[in-house]
C-alpha cells in the first residue's frame, strides 16, 4: 500500500482543508483530457516549473493520452518571501530546444503573474511555436500581471496553502491535497 502525508500527520501546523486529493485528481484528468484533444496530432513539450509543479505534472502527464515530451525549469521571483519581487532569476533551465515546438507550460499556481508572464514572454522569444499553460490554482485577488492560463484548475481565496507540490519553506510538498497553512506557521518560516 502507498503511504502519502496527509492532514492527520501535521494537523497542528494546518487550518483546514481547501481542496482534497479526489477533487484535485479530478480536475486534473478533466484539463487532461481537454489538453490531449487539442494537441492530437502534435507532440507537444510539456514543462513543469520546478519544484512545485513536480506533482500536477506527473498527475497531468500520465492522466493525458497524446505523445508528449517533458521538461523542467527552475526560475523564482520568490526567494524566501511570501510576495514576489518581480526579478526572475533561472536557477535551472530547459535541456530542449523549443524552437517550432508547441509548449505547454504546468504550474502549481499562479499568483502575481510576473513569473509566468516572463516565462510565456522567453519562450515566444526562443521560438516557441506556441505556448499554453495549466494552472492548478490561481490567486486572482494577487494577480499584478494578466497571464493567459487555457486550461485552468481551481480559483482559490488569497490564502497561503501547501500541499501537492506545494511549500512553506520546502516542507508540505507532499500532502495529497491542498491546504491553508496557519498564520503562525507561515509566519514563522518566513522570518527566519
Amino acid at each position: 500500500m502507498i503511504m502519502c502525508m496527509r492532514i492527520a500527520d501535521i494537523q497542528e501546523n494546518i487550518d483546514h482543508e481547501l481542496i482534497s486529493h479526489d477533487e484535485i485528481m479530478a480536475k486534473i484528468e478533466e484539463v487532461a483530457v481537454q489538453a490531449s484533444k487539442d494537441y492530437e496530432g502534435r507532440v507537444p513539450l510539456v514543462i513543469a516549473v520546478l519544484k512545485g509543479a513536480v506533482n500536477t505534472l506527473t498527475a497531468f502527464t500520465q492522466a493525458m493520452s497524446c505523445p508528449l515530451e517533458m521538461d523542467f525549469m527552475s526560475i523564482s521571483s520568490y526567494g524566501k518571501s511570501m510576495s514576489s519581487t518581480g526579478t526572475i532569476t533561472i536557477r535551472q533551465d530547459l535541456s530542449a530546444d523549443v524552437k517550432g515546438r508547441d509548449v505547454l507550460i504546468v504550474e502549481d499556481i499562479v499568483d502575481s503573474g510576473y513569473t509566468l508572464n516572463w516565462l510565456v514572454q522567453e519562450l515566444k522569444d526562443r521560438g516557441a511555436a506556441s505556448v499554453e499553460i495549466f494552472a492548478l490554482l490561481e490567486k486572482p485577488a494577487r494577480h499584478v500581471v494578466d497571464v493567459d492560463v487555457k486550461y485552468k484548475g481551481f480559483e482559490i481565496p488569497d490564502e497561503f496553502v501547501v500541499g501537492f507540490g506545494l511549500d512553506c519553506d520546502e516542507q508540505y510538498r507532499n500532502l495529497d491535497c491542498i491546504a491553508v497553512l496557519k498564520p503562525e506557521v507561515y509566519e514563522g518560516a518566513l522570518t527566519q
